[in-house]
């Protein structure tokens, strides 16, 4: 959690009554809607972790009359789905996975008794959508802000709690609150989770992962949410680093935090060696109350032939708890290299001479300068290859701040030109068990390993319970040549945990899902004419002994982000591997750490941060958890530059070369180098006029040959046809896919195939298809489907729950 505001009045000392309103005191979000929701036992709301903690609630007329227009408002909802189902039929509502509620009214009086109240703003945004800078979403409704003045005014003690996956616009109201927390959404035991920082059980100690201001203020020299073509004009200026270039103050900056105690952090060394520098600080509990505490290492990189950002995030650490008065030294530790740009004109990566001034604090504004380390002359560190192709615009560039000159005193060390070199990584090598297996197969064969284990025509599998071995599940890679030794591997959506069935059945015909989708109930009130139109597979009704797979929802990619602490994010990878363990899961259809250029992408939740370094090194730490368990593998997600959700399937995000390399691929390879993750999805989006799972400069020749990375590339569900014609940009193709690296088609359908197989030493079709690149790609899936499976325990015997 992230403490915005505080006066002090919390936490309290012990459990008492709160007044508690708000949409999310009741209807807690755990977490976003589409892949990334998660099918729990139990969810702990805000009110029953305040009652479970012993705190009375004590406007229950307020919440009880809330819920009566809900629910009213609810049942109008259903109906306008109903309608839009029977007038246009499904497709017109299947990208917007999430169900929410319209608008309601209500006049209810706030009088709970008490001193302290508490009021819960909730938002949900999710797969499919992108959300809008209107009220009720990224800005407050003329009600919200009207309950939340009333209650700051009329409570001695008042804490504005936001239970929201991305920003809000808090404007309206910072001013005249006193007391904000950033709850986020936390998973399964939300609410026990706050009523322990309230009750000063556990203390804030999260820091902003991206920066919090007005619509208004953002950088808009780009576009967003275009249908075709978004252009990305802003090129590096992304979040704070647009922010602190031009000087433009946010409501609260990236890194920012406050906790119930306050702390100095006081550099006392700055070294340099073998290409990395080390800065050593002492952070001392100044306040007194227990807590923690992240310093934070900015860079002001010299501009010279390169613009550069005011300043970039170049190491950050996480104190253990620290008493009253308690210290501790930490050490902020970079590779210089880390700091070298993408120079288009040469396709190198350049570190430009000058001095490198070294920024230390708590926030991007939190932060005094601490000294330099000086580089004499310019050093190219790689030739690198062109990739991702070039927009039809010149990056924007502001005027430059100026920088502030180092103060008499402040150390400047001088870098050993010949100590800085790049992480070295040898090109990947195709697995020669797995070559060999392939060799003997037929392109039909390979075809099939090539495309997922489809049961269907693909789009009926879009999301959930494509899985056969294991339901819920999202889908399969092919299991037809298990006796050649090419098992099957087993994906489950993610980010906040495994997405399953949460109950299924077994009768004599095998097992069957019993889990209802959101839809369910719609549908059936729906007339049977009706129900005939829509392309919908209506499952036989069927009974048998029941089972369940309840799973743990963990704390969303943005919230894990905020803690700013890789050892934690690392064992909430080990809780999902222990279910993918349990439950025979091979992948993991996650960690997402897409970056968020603008606050608006409906999938921030699921997404860590606005900063290259940190979604990296986050993502590393949960793949780091979950592959702890043997046979268990991570997919990272989305490659690249996808940052949007409107029409996703055809938007064409247009990039220079040195945005896409400095910004949007940059965690992905910290995140390779780092973890190894088993396997990589591609993104829906195009970059540059070519979709990310056909481009081979973006698979072989970065990814494979420059990084040298070794897993199982794999493409994001039905990316091809699912929206059919009349967009700018077509489809991508299984042959495509194929000829370019991406070696998996999910989940997978007989019209991949045949596409797959009409281009095979075809040299007139679209995107010509080899032997050869077949056997690459059929021996990426074998490889990985014998190393995990071969690794993976068997499951935990289920346990039945009952019949139907």
């Amino acid at each position: 959690m992230v403490l915005l505001k505080s006066d002090g009045a919390f936490p309290l000392a012990d459990p008492q009554p709160v007044a508690l309103y708000g949409p999310g005191a009741r209807h807690t979000v755990k977490g976003g809607t589409g892949s990334g929701d998660v099918n729990t036992r139990q969810f702990v709301t805000v009110e029953q972790g305040l009652e479970r903690a012993g705190c009375t609630i004590t406007s229950k007329a307020w919440l009880d009359g809330y819920q009566a227009a809900f629910d009213a408002a609810r049942r109008a909802t259903d109906k306008a789905i109903l309608d839009t189902l029977a007038r246009d039929g499904m497709s017109d509502i299947i990208w917007s996975l999430g169900n929410e509620t319209r608008p309601f009214s209500y006049d209810l009086p706030m009088d709970g008794s008490g001193d302290t109240a508490i009021y819960v703003l909730s938002r949900l945004s999710g797969e499919g959508a992108d959300r809008t800078a209107q009220p009720g979403d990224f800005c407050l409704t003329d009600r919200e802000t009207r309950e939340i003045l009333t209650l700051a005014q009329r409570y001695p003690r008042f804490l504005l709690v936001l239970n929201v996956g991305g920003v809000v616009d808090l404007s309206p109201v910072v001013d005249q609150v006193g007391n904000i927390l950033l709850l986020s959404q936390l998973g399964s035991v939300t609410g026990d989770a706050f009523a322990d920082v309230l009750l000063g059980r556990a203390y804030p100690s999260g820091k902003l992962s991206a920066t919090w201001a007005p619509w208004a203020d953002y950088c808009h020299q780009g576009d967003f949410a275009q249908p075709d073509d978004t252009r990305y004009r802003e090129g590096i200026y992304v979040g704070y680093r647009y922010f602190d270039s031009v000087g433009k103050s946010p409501l609260f900056p990236f890194g920012f935090g406050l906790g119930y105690t306050t702390f100095a952090i006081t550099p006392t060394a700055v070294r340099a060696k073998d290409g990395q520098v080390t800065v050593e600080a002492l952070v001392r509990n100044t306040g007194s109350r227990p807590g923690r505490e992240v310093p934070q290492l900015y860079v002001g990189v010299p501009a010279g032939k390169l613009d550069q950002p005011h300043q970039t995030l170049a190491a950050f650490t996480k104190t253990g708890e620290l008493a009253p008065g308690g210290q501790e030294t930490v050490h902020l530790t970079f590779p210089i290299s880390q700091l070298a740009s993408y120079d288009a004109e040469t396709s190198s990566l350049l570190l430009e001479q000058g001095s490198y001034l070294l920024y230390l604090g708590s926030s991007s504004r939190g932060i005094r300068l601490i000294g330099a380390v000086h580089l004499g002359r310019d050093v190219v560190l790689k030739q690198v290859a062109r990739v991702g192709g070039e927009p039809d615009f010149t990056d924007w560039k502001p005027a430059p701040l100026p920088q502030p000159a180092l103060a008499a005193g402040l150390p400047v060390v001088e870098l050993n030109l010949a100590s800085i070199q790049m992480p070295a990584a040898a090109p990947a090598r195709p697995d020669p068990a797995a070559m060999a297996l392939v060799k003997g197969m037929t392109d039909e064969e390979l075809a099939d390993l090539c495309i997922g284990g489809y049961t269907g025509q693909g789009s009926d599998e879009m999301v959930g319970n494509a899985g056969r071995k294991v339901l819920g599940a999202a889908g399969e890679t092919c299991d037809w040549y298990t006796a050649r030794g090419i098992p099957s591997l087993v994906m489950a959506d993610g980010p906040a945990g495994l997405r399953l069935c949460q109950t299924y059945g077994v009768d004599g015909q095998g097992q069957y899902p019993v889990n209802r989708h959101p839809y369910d109930d719609l549908l059936e009130e729906m007339p049977e004419e009706t129900l005939a139109r829509l392309p919908l597979k209506l499952p036989a009704q069927r009974s048998g002994r029941l089972y369940e797979q309840n799973c743990t929802a963990i704390p969303v990619g943005m919230a894990l982000a905020q803690s700013w602490n890789p050892a934690a994010v690392e064992v909430c990878g080990d809780v999902v591997g222990d279910e993918m363990e349990r439950f025979g899961v091979h992948l993991w259809l996650a960690p997402a750490l897409n970056i968020h250029r603008l606050p608006l992408c409906g999938r921030n939740f699921e997404y860590y941060s606005e900063d290259p370094l940190l979604s990296g090194r986050i993502a590393a730490a949960i793949t780091r958890g979950v592959q702890a368990h043997p046979g268990c593998g991570v997919t990272i997600k989305h490659f690249c530059a996808n940052n949007q959700e409107t029409l996703r399937m055809h938007s064409n995000s247009v990039v220079s070369p040195r945005a896409l390399r400095d910004i949007y691929l940059k965690g992905f390879e910290l995140a390779i180098r780092e973890s190894l993750p088993a396997a990589l999805m591609t993104s829906y989006n195009l970059v540059n006029g070519e979709h990310t799972s056909q481009r081979p400069d973006l698979l072989e020749t970065l990814l494979r040959q420059e990084w040298g990375y070794q897993g199982l590339v794999m493409s994001d569900w039905v990316i091809a046809g699912m929206q059919g014609d009349g967009h700018k940009h077509p489809d991508a193709c299984a042959s495509g896919c194929i000829r370019a690296g991406n070696d998996l088609m999910m989940p997978g359908g007989p019209g991949d195939k045949a596409n797959l197989l009409a281009a095979v030493n075809d040299p007139n079709a679209r995107y010509p298809v080899t032997r050869a690149d077949l056997e690459h790609c059929a021996a990426r899936v074998a490889a990985a489907a014998i190393q995990l499976a071969a690794a993976h325990r068997p499951p935990d015997a289920p346990v039945s729950v009952g019949t139907t």
